[in-house]
């Protein structure tokens, strides 16, 4: 039976727990292997934003829209899970911007809204400078990264997964196919192997001739020490965003996706962080605890990289920048590919064919 097959899942970040955790519920033999231990490497230093709303045309819209109710689905089957539906609230573009993102978002029927400056009040009071009129969109929300990471591997683990940590030196090739990875702990086989490790995946890739194309930017987060609540939800503003998480922190960066870093690094996360207490009523006894600095995977033309490398079976690639919104969505429908051959449609877009063109 498909559901028998060996997979093996190298990279521990939010993309591979989830699609460990779907092929291990679906009933395949799952070995997860990662250096970097839950979490991944670029996990830890996600904004965490779900959402469908950033810029992109309807038919990656339609994805995020999906994978959003995926994580609904998800939190259904795994209670506890670290997920919050706290809504949105963002001014960070101009007024003609604005209102061309409010009508093309609402055609497509997501529940974003126009609202003045005394509902942005309402709604986050403790803003410092609040905007004239701004979009809000109630039903967005946070997943903790590394919590809903574990939670996910944790559970694959009950299931009958394994969770191995070691360095994935190579990809093993067998004649025209991926019979599984050499490890600093030796030789594994498998029927098919998922790379979905990031910004490591591209140097995995290549050992066997397949080209990822993908580029990493790093992007600095400012978090405080844990802080009565300041923030509702997640806030986009003109100079920076900034949610507070679960255990309340107030994380921020110049964007979702954090600061350029510059030269300094450390000078850089202070005057962030100044930048964000004075954004915020009653913060005068927040602290800076720490930064970090993540490396995005994002491939060059900013969409995802989801489905088997042609012309060699049993490989599987699952890289992406916007990995917590896609995350169910992805471990759901790579699970159906990997096991059952089902390509969902949703992914036509995102196969790794397309850079050959």
């Amino acid at each position: 039976m498909a559901s028998e097959k060996q997979v093996i899942v190298i990279g521990a970040g939010i993309i591979g727990a989830s699609i460990a955790w779907h092929l291990t519920k679906a009933g395949a033999r799952v070995t997860v292997v990662s250096e970097s231990g839950a979490g991944g490497v670029a996990t830890p230093n996600s904004f965490a934003w779900i959402n469908a709303s950033w810029g992109n045309p309807e038919i990656y819209f339609r994805l995020r829209s999906r994978a959003m109710a995926e994580w609904k689905r998800l939190a259904n089957e795994l209670p506890g899970l670290p997920l919050a539906w706290c809504g949105g609230l963002r001014w960070d573009m101009s007024a003609s911007d604005m209102e061309a993102y409010i009508a093309e978002h609402s055609s497509w029927g997501y529940g974003i809204e126009h609202i003045d400056r005394a509902r942005a009040a309402r709604i986050e009071p403790n803003l410092a400078e609040l905007p004239n009129f701004a979009l809000y969109v109630a039903e967005e929300g946070v997943a903790e990264p590394v919590a809903a990471t574990r939670a996910l591997l944790a559970d694959a683990e009950r299931h009958g997964a394994r969770i191995i940590a070691s360095t994935v030196t190579a990809l093993v090739k067998t004649g025209d196919r991926i019979s599984g990875v050499d490890t600093s702990h030796g030789l594994m086989s498998a029927d098919e192997v998922v790379v979905a490790a990031g910004v490591g995946s591209p140097d995995l890739a290549a050992n066997v001739g397949v080209t990822l194309p993908i580029e990493t930017p790093p992007g600095l987060i400012v978090h405080s020490r844990p802080y009565p609540k300041l923030l509702n939800g997640l806030v986009l503003a003109e100079r920076l965003h900034m949610r507070q998480t679960a255990e309340g922190r107030i994380i921020a960066g110049s964007d979702f996706g954090g600061a350029d870093p510059g030269m300094d690094a450390g000078a850089t996360a202070r005057e962030l962080f100044a930048v964000l207490k004075a954004s915020l009523h009653g913060s005068d006894e927040l602290e800076l605890d720490f930064h970090t600095l993540g490396y995005r995977p994002t491939p060059i033309d900013g969409f995802p990289i989801i489905g088997r490398a042609e012309g060699l079976d049993g490989l599987y690639v699952a890289v992406m920048h916007s990995g917590i919104t896609l995350a169910p969505a992805v471990g759901l429908f790579a699970a159906r590919e990997i096991l059952d051959g089902e390509r969902d449609p949703l992914l036509t877009p995102y196969g790794l064919g397309r850079f050959a063109q």
